[in-house]
């Protein structure tokens, strides 16, 4: 298996853990950066995880006015090294796909862990972050199920 770099939000790291499945983010991606918001936010510094700071404060500043901070960090820091973002907010989304940020989603992740063989079936774990509050949109989780032949 390949692993690649990226920049997680707090999001993702939040969902997984709730769920005890943070072992997935080292296991697919290598090497795993976080700016200082998301590791604020999320509270916790996993070994795995490298803390960054993005340098453009100035672009930082400019998104905080349509994203939160650790989505704002987080997008800068991932367009400045030029790898993916793990990013699950639909506006903040559109904000990274605009600067050409390449953007995967919680979901997507859970996905890759199928394909790699590291999850056997990505329901049960859909079903945990739906019960941890982590909002999955129908039609997200229908077209989930559907790549994952469940």
């Amino acid at each position: 298996m390949v692993k690649i770099p990226a920049v997680v939000d707090s999001a993702c790291l939040i969902g997984l853990e709730r769920i005890g499945r943070l072992d997935l983010l080292p296991a697919l991606i290598d090497p795993v950066f976080a700016p200082p918001a998301v590791n604020h936010e999320f509270g916790a510094l996993p070994i795995w995880m490298h803390v960054q700071k993005p340098v453009d404060v100035g672009m930082v500043a400019a998104l905080r006015l349509v994203v939160d901070p650790g989505e704002s960090e987080a997008i800068v820091l991932a367009y400045e090294k030029g790898i993916r973002i793990i990013l699950d907010d639909r506006k903040a989304r559109e904000v990274a796909q605009r600067l050409g940020v390449p953007v995967t989603g919680t979901v997507g992740l859970l996905l890759k862990a199928k394909q790699e063989g590291l999850i056997a079936a990505i329901r049960p774990l859909l079903d945990a972050l739906n019960a941890h509050k982590f909002r999955i949109g129908d039609a997200l989780r229908a077209e989930a199920l559907k790549l994952a032949g469940e």
